[in-house]
């Protein structure tokens, strides 16, 4: 896997779980020399140096981020916006910024079109029970979804950059527009908690005729409300972080569940059979996407103008279409050049033929179509 040009440090704000875990994989898989660490919590630093996430531990932000070439904000979601703009301010163009948060539509509103040339949002579908350093893993990310959220501000070279270092930690690079992430994160991970802290709060406060409805719980009530416990002051700010989208689905669950009021109200078995109908039909598409894709890689090559904006544009258009890109490699265009070329690997012939499509629509020329390729050392 490529490292995309990792030759200078890594640093990381905040090492707890999310930040420990890549410090472990930089280090361990990536073999990325120097990973710099700075975390205001108490016994942070320590923690991250006594378990090898990181090799120096800085005293502030300016200190860790000194001559880095990825600066990856692992602060509290409610934190990052002015995290970044701080990292950002304290770096030069050499530098790219990312962030691990669920939510990404705060920070972007908080970046000026330049600042956003630097940063590429970035968000890890991984996670665990158990908070801080103490429980990081270094394959935490093997096989993980990886959300990039570039605009088109974002310089592609420092996009190709955050790509090469999620990949080289085993994560799956995806890319996606900013604000259909938040709308994603909304509906399958923000609601879900709502929706189990919400039953969770109805049950504790019920005891019919003196039966407490929570010692009568059995274990669908169990697995639909396992993330009720999670920590609260972290969930307010997420929720707070993306209440548009929340607010969005919210309204939309409340229409459900009045259409099963409806039904209810009229006796309508045909409208209840249905329901469960496609709800169990959503479930077994949720269990089939989990089998295994791949097969050999393909190149795909294309011919890039010399503008801003043309990768991440590329990158989203194939995550949108669920087309994960293996690696790239991007060729810019001499000053005198109107173009530049882009390499994709892609795994399997058929996503790479229909990346190909797609990139074609989009009015690029892809040259001599797919064929075989490699993942670059």
């Amino acid at each position: 896997m490529s490292t995309a040009g990792l030759g200078g440090p890594v640093a990381l704000i905040g090492v707890g779980l999310i930040g420990g875990s890549l410090g472990l994989a930089l280090r361990a898989g990536a073999g990325v020399p120097s990973v710099r660490g700075f975390d205001p919590a108490a016994g942070a630093l320590d923690g991250a140096l006594g378990r090898g996430a990181i090799t120096d531990a800085a005293p502030d932000i300016a200190s860790a981020v000194d001559g880095a070439d990825v600066v990856v904000v692992c602060a509290p979601v409610g934190d990052i916006p002015a995290v970044v703009r701080a990292v950002l301010a304290a770096t030069d163009e050499r530098t790219v910024v990312t962030d691990v948060g669920s939510a990404k539509g705060e920070v972007l509103a908080a970046l000026t079109p330049a600042e956003r040339e630097r940063f590429c949002g970035g968000h890890p579908v991984a996670g665990g029970e158990l908070a801080g350093v103490a429980h990081a893993r270094d394959d935490l990310f093997t096989g993980a979804t990886w959300f990039l959220t570039p605009t088109a501000e974002t310089r592609s070279d420092l996009l190709q950059r955050v790509h090469g270092m999620v990949a080289s930690v085993g994560a799956v690079p995806v890319a996606v527009d900013p604000g259909v992430h938040d709308q994603l994160m909304a509906l399958v991970s923000h609601l879900p908690h709502v929706m189990a802290s919400g039953l969770m709060r109805q049950a504790a406060g019920t005891a019919r005729q003196g039966r407490e409805a929570l010692r009568s719980a059995g274990p669908s009530f169990r697995d639909l409300t396992r993330v009720a416990g999670a920590n609260p002051t972290l969930w307010a700010d997420i929720l707070l972080s993306n209440r548009g989208a929340v607010l969005e689905e919210t309204r939309r669950l409340r229409g459900e569940l009045s259409d099963v009021e409806g039904a209810l109200e009229r006796e309508d078995r045909e409208w209840l059979e249905g329901f469960f109908a496609a709800a169990a039909e959503g479930r077994a598409r949720l269990l089939d996407q989990e089998e295994a894709v791949g097969g050999e890689v393909v190149r795909v090559t294309v011919e890039v103008p010399n503008r801003p904006g043309v990768l991440s544009e590329i990158a989203t258009v194939l995550g949108h279409a669920h087309i994960n890109i293996e690696d790239l490699h991007l060729s810019p265009a001499r000053a005198d050049e109107p173009s530049g070329v882009l390499e994709l690997d892609i795994a399997g012939d058929d996503a790479a033929r229909r990346a190909a499509a797609l990139i074609t629509d989009r009015g690029f020329r892809v040259a001599d179509g797919p064929r075989p390729g490699g993942v670059t050392a």
